[in-house]
């Protein structure tokens, strides 16, 4: 018995949600008394993947293949599982990432195993019973799963835990595998990603603003209260459809679906679609001139003004609290 965590890269440099990933898979590798291997497939520099082991893992598995520099989600499924029924992993863990939403149902055919994606805590280990907490309802809401398989996928949802240095590095080891024909039937013919200074996926902090802004020549606001802060630029969907804001910036049921720290919406009404795609930030703060705005049933904390009134006083009061810190 053994955990598998599957270390996924982004143009060869691990992600934050990798670590955070990491850091769960050897929480769940302590509470059963065994050991935690890392598997990466894809272009990754030696010195990068032996990092992984000052988060937990105490070897990694290499993947180098050509087939898979870029991402296929069956060819990549078929890998890790076969790196697990190699290693004796019957608990395999991954980031709820968009890859990770469409390896995870994969995995748990090609290894007879129970899924739990979206999971927010470690889970419960009581009685011989296997039981997670993860989101439900587009992040509407919680539930409690019971795993009853041998084997176990187990997603985790990106901020839902920390990330915690437990080692040091860890040995290398390369692990090679025949691929099948039949896992290249559907490809991925070109991957454009988000050149924005955070991870909008990743993001603890996200500023956000929906067409209230009246334009894109206003986005500057937006732009400088994010670099201020630290945080991630998105948008809602009309902002997107309109060619306002890149498409990579569109949050909501049908975009990328988001659960920072803090999220702060900004001349956005609060349609259920978008909504779904950011119930599950910690924190939500709305800023909207209508007083009944839905969003800000959901909000815990909201300003009801006109944000080319509210942002400058904001973007003011963060400068000086930042020069005074």
């Amino acid at each position: 018995m053994s955990v598998l965590i599957y270390a996924e890269n982004a143009a060869g440099k691990f992600k934050k949600s990798t670590f955070e990933a990491l850091s769960y898979a050897k929480a769940i590798a302590d509470q059963n008394s065994t050991n935690l291997i890392a598997i990466s497939i894809g272009d990754v520099a030696n010195d990068e993947l032996a990092v992984l082991g000052k988060y937990g893992a105490e070897k990694v598995l290499n993947v180098a293949n050509d087939k898979l520099k870029n991402f296929v989600n069956q060819a990549y499924a078929s890998v890790i599982a076969e790196a697990a029924k190699a290693n004796g992993a019957d608990i395999v863990v991954i980031s709820n990432s968009f890859s990770g939403r469409g390896l995870a149902p994969r995995l748990g055919v090609k290894l007879d195993a129970g899924v739990a994606d979206g999971a927010v805590a470690l889970p419960e280990q009581n009685g011989g019973k296997f039981t997670v907490k993860k989101t439900a309802f587009s992040g509407k809401a919680f539930a409690i799963v019971e795993l009853t398989s041998q084997n176990k996928i187990i997603a985790l949802a990106p901020n839902a835990y920390k990330v915690v240095e437990s080692g040091t590095t860890a040995p290398v080891e390369d692990f090679n595998i025949e691929t099948k024909a039949s896992d290249f039937t559907a490809m991925i013919k070109d991957i454009v990603r988000a050149t924005d200074k955070v991870s909008l996926p990743d993001a603890e902090i996200v500023v956000s603003a929906g067409r209230g802004l009246k334009g894109p020549e206003n986005w500057d606001m937006i732009e400088e209260l994010a670099d201020l802060l630290g945080a991630a630029t998105a948008c809602s969907k009309p902002v997107s459809d309109s060619g306002w804001r890149p498409h990579s910036e569109h949050v909501g049921q049908t975009g990328i679906a988001v659960s920072p720290n803090l999220y702060i919406a900004i001349g956005i009404s609060g349609a259920i679609q978008h909504l779904a795609g950011v119930s599950s930030s910690k924190v939500i703060v709305v800023i909207n001139k209508d007083a009944e705005a839905p969003f800000f049933k959901v909000a815990d904390y909201g300003i009801v003004g006109d944000a080319f009134e509210v942002l400058p006083k904001l973007i003011a009061a963060v400068k000086e609290y930042k020069a005074s810190a």
